[in-house]
C-alpha cells in the first residue's frame, strides 16, 4: 500500500506541474510528433490519441501496432476524462482506496485503470483533453513516454 500512496503523490505532482497556459491542435500536433519520436528508441510500436473538447485531433498507430491498441487508448481515455486525473493516478487512487473498477460500477471494457492516459490541462481552465499511448509492455513506462513529452513541451 505504502508504493501506491508514493504513485499516488507523485502522479498529482506531475498533473500539477504539466498544465499549459494554452492548448491549440497545433500543440497537439507538436505533442504527438514529440511523442511518436521519442517511442522510436523504444522496444514496442507504440499508439497515439490526443483528444481536445471531445475531438479527436491527432490519431497514430505506427507499423506493427496491436489492433487492440485502439481499445486500450480509448479505455484510457475515458478513464481521464472521468476522473480528470492520469490512468495511472486512477489506479493509484482505486488501490489506495481499496476500490476496484467493479466496486465503482465502471466497466473495465470502458475504463482502464494503468499507465499511458493523461490529462491536458490550461491553468485557470481545467482540464480540455487527453493525450493516451498505448503498446509498451510495462504500462509504467506508456506513462512516462507520455509524461516525458509533456515536460518537454510545457517547459
Amino acid at each position: 500500500m505504502q508504493e501506491m500512496e508514493k504513485l499516488l503523490a507523485q502522479c498529482g505532482q506531475e498533473e500539477e506541474q504539466l498544465q499549459f497556459a494554452s492548448f491549440s491542435r497545433a500543440d497537439a500536433l507538436a505533442l504527438g510528433l514529440r511523442i511518436i519520436e521519442d517511442a522510436k528508441e523504444l522496444p514496442a510500436p507504440v499508439a497515439v490519441e490526443i483528444t481536445v473538447n471531445g475531438l479527436v485531433v491527432f490519431r497514430y498507430f505506427p507499423d506493427g501496432a496491436r489492433p487492440d491498441s485502439e481499445l486500450w487508448l480509448a479505455r484510457k481515455r475515458r478513464s481521464v476524462e472521468l476522473m480528470e486525473m492520469s490512468s495511472l493516478h486512477f489506479l493509484a487512487w482505486l488501490e489506495t482506496n481499496g476500490e476496484t473498477l467493479e466496486s465503482r460500477k465502471l466497466p473495465p471494457d470502458d475504463y482502464a485503470a494503468g499507465g499511458g492516459g493523461f490529462p491536458i490541462r490550461v491553468r485557470g481552465t481545467g482540464v480540455i483533453g487527453a493525450v493516451c499511448v498505448s503498446g509498451l509492455p510495462d504500462h509504467r513506462d506508456d506513462h512516462r513516454l507520455v509524461t516525458g513529452a509533456l515536460a518537454a513541451l510545457c517547459g
